[in-house]
């Protein structure tokens, strides 16, 4: 370790770029970040690793930070009978992945953050657990030391065990049995994701209740095909309770990760980029089919929140802000009622906000206030005597002035990195609000981001970096960062008929099938094969807050299938459709596999085909598009462009719609409302 003139302590971690790393460059501990030649010094000395995983907006890895990697007793342990490596798990999924998936074998159950694991000095996992406070930590240490000195063999063993664990946990194996997709085994499922939700708070049953905003797009596309109300009662009570709730920020917009109560009232304050991204593209869809001015308010207030504070000067997007401020989670985002009181400095106008947003002198939180909505409008409208234009600009003069006072607080800490695959994410839900709501602002911000993707993240070879931070990128993207680009560049297609986004979806899918297919079972590894190779090299299959890569890919390879008349696409897509069949269908879980069931959904019933062309192509697509469209592909142009599917579809001087299925088509209307009759 070196010195530096003002710290006392600083280590290797000082010349990264991640946020998270750069928190712990003045730590007493003796920090590495991964790589090979960490590996070799820990070789070299015969010494067991700690590599410790986490993210700069988790707030037990502050705890653990100030009450053990800050303390001096308990860095000389560690520097002395340990080589430490910390990682960022944003930058490193594949990393966490690996170490995640031990800590899991090991313990017999789920894991967090941070994840802390001991491994030979190859990497090989030996045992893996979560958070400590400072004297079990030292308890543990003092045991792995005992262990390396008096009984290494019982390490090795420990390793080999972990080691094959990971190899064939979640192990897929190629299915060549035909396999038929049906509307029995697809409402099967769908009655599965109801039996879990929670029907007086949303959600899933119990606590704590995270967002999944997949698991919601896939019941709001199996309502809209099978009719089944009760999936969307289920949407729209969650989405209705989020939006209203704690997990949301009343002030400011956006969604925190989750919510540790049952009531979507107590978050974990922090708020990321991925969650944003996806649940403004969830809300805008299903503003699309019930028209609710709640959900238009929460698109708009969310993305006002990404734009404001998560956008860079370049229009990429950050990724996350932190839970705590000063030392204390939540402490930016909650009240007394006094402070209230005071800002808004009117009785009438006071007594009004804090009624419809559950504020009072003991508190909704650790005696402060949670702001969440817990009265109907129209109870207070008619208590306090107001019009409804005079209640909505009451509680937006009230919500202008509390804002202003928030931002005279200390503010939580930002993660400044730009993550591919969260940028691909956000992009979509740009894209997805445009086609809800047709406000142009959207449109603009998503090709500025798009831009932004290709000018920092795409090669011309078709390979992608995973982060950019002051103008630089230091790690070969992965997987997700391929699947998630491919997606919202195929969005931005069917936005706006501009062929060059498909050529590039096209060109990165060329990159991902020479770089990362499994040629044992025809899934997609998470690294590519230019990585140096981890204990495991992990496929990516279950559908988590994150659909799986693998899942993404499987749909993205459907739908260029269809664009690029390349069968070997849609026979890419099938198979792997088909190795994850049995798990998806068998183990009473389809939630870990929202993602695939929505493909499934599409193998039952063929997507639509919307081909748009003539001269008023846009203005009709524009007006299609504030339709949901659940399994629809949308294509045209004001011409032909060089798709087959476009082939003879113009008609001089005038736009039609063709509805085509298996590219046969119906009859040409000239107007949305007998196209989607025709879709019905």
């Amino acid at each position: 370790m070196s010195e530096h003139p003002n710290h006392k302590y600083t280590n290797a971690l000082v010349n990264e770029s991640s946020p998270y790393l750069l928190q712990h460059a003045h730590n007493p501990v003796d920090w590495h970040p991964w790589n090979e030649e960490v590996l070799e010094k820990a070789k070299k000395e015969n010494k067991l690793l700690i590599i410790s995983i986490g993210y700069a907006a988790c707030h037990w890895c502050h705890v653990m930070e100030h009450e053990s990697f800050e303390d001096s007793t308990v860095a000389s342990i560690m520097n002395e009978h340990f080589i430490n490596i910390k990682v960022d798990r944003e930058e490193r999924p594949d990393i966490d992945n690996v170490y995640m998936t031990a800590c899991q074998l090991a313990s017999g159950r789920g894991c967090g953050w941070p994840l802390n694991a001991f491994a030979l000095p190859d990497g090989s996992p030996v045992w893996a657990g979560t958070y400590f406070p400072k004297e079990q930590w030292m308890n543990v240490l003092n045991q792995f030391i005992k262990l390396k000195a008096n009984d290494p063999n019982k390490l090795d063993e420990s390793a080999k065990q972990l080691s094959e664990g990971i190899n064939v946990y979640e192990q897929i194996s190629l299915n060549t049995e035909d396999k038929e997709f049906t509307t029995t085994e697809l409402n099967s499922l769908g009655n599965q994701f109801v039996k879990r939700i929670d029907f007086k708070d949303g959600g899933r049953i119990g606590s704590p209740k995270f967002p999944m905003p997949n698991n919601y797009e896939f019941m709001l596309k199996y309502h809209h095909l099978s009719k089944d109300e009760k999936s969307m009662e289920a949407v729209k009570l969650t989405l209705d309770k989020m939006a209203l709730g704690g997990i949301y920020d009343q002030l400011g917009g956006g969604f925190a990760r989750y919510s540790v109560d049952t009531y979507w009232l107590v978050p974990h304050f922090e708020k990321m980029l991925y969650d944003n991204g996806q649940l403004i593209s969830l809300y805008s869809h299903a503003y699309q089919l019930n028209k609710s001015p709640l959900y238009e308010k929460t698109v708009k207030e969310s993305i006002d929140f990404v734009k404001r504070e998560l956008m860079s000067e370049e229009f990429g997007f950050y990724s996350s802000l932190d839970a705590d401020s000063e030392g204390v989670e939540g402490k930016f985002y909650v009240w007394e009622k006094h402070e209230i009181d005071s800002i808004l400095n009117d009785s009438n106008l006071s007594d009004l906000f804090c009624e419809f947003y559950d504020v009072t002198e003991e508190g909704n939180f650790e005696e402060k206030n949670i702001l969440n909505v817990v009265k109907e409008p129209s109870e207070l409208i008619k208590k306090y005597q107001l019009t409804e234009k005079e209640f909505a600009a009451s509680l937006d003069l009230a919500k202008e002035k509390l804002m202003s006072a928030r931002d005279q607080r200390i503010r939580p800490g930002l993660d400044d990195k730009i993550l591919c695959s969260w940028n691909g994410l956000m992009l979509s839900g740009l894209l997805d609000a445009y086609q809800a709501f047709g406000d142009d602002s959207y449109l603009e911000l998503a090709l500025k981001n798009a831009q932004f993707i290709e000018n920092n993240f795409i090669k011309d070879d078709g390979r992608l970096d995973r982060n950019y931070k002051n103008g630089k990128s230091s790690i070969n993207a992965f997987l997700d960062d391929y699947a998630v680009t491919i997606d919202a560049f195929i969005k931005l297609y069917q936005t706006t008929f501009d062929e060059s986004w498909l050529d590039k979806a096209d060109r990165i899918t060329k990159y991902v099938f020479e770089h990362f297919l499994n040629d044992e079972n025809k899934l997609f590894n998470y690294t590519s094969d230019l990585d140096p190779p981890l204990v495991s090299n992990k496929i990516e299959m279950s559908d988590n807050v994150i659909p799986a890569s693998n899942s993404i890919m499987a749909r993205n390879l459907n739908a260029l299938s269809l664009y690029l008349n390349k069968n070997e696409y849609k026979e890419q897509s099938l198979q792997m459709m088909k190795n994850v069949l049995d798990q998806m269908t068998k183990a009473g879980q389809p939630n870990f596999y929202s993602n695939w069931c929505q493909l499934y959904l599409d193998f039952v019933k063929d997507p639509y085909e919307v081909a748009i062309v003539g001269p008023d192509a846009q203005d009709l697509r524009k007006e299609l598009s504030t339709h949901y469209l659940s399994n629809t592909l949308l294509l045209g142009g004001e011409n032909e462009g060089s798709l087959a599917l476009l082939k003879n579809k113009l008609q001089e001087g005038e736009t039609k719609i063709y509805v085509c299925q298996n590219k046969v088509c119906k009859f040409p209307v000239d107007n949305v409302a007998d196209a989607l009759k025709l879709m019905d």
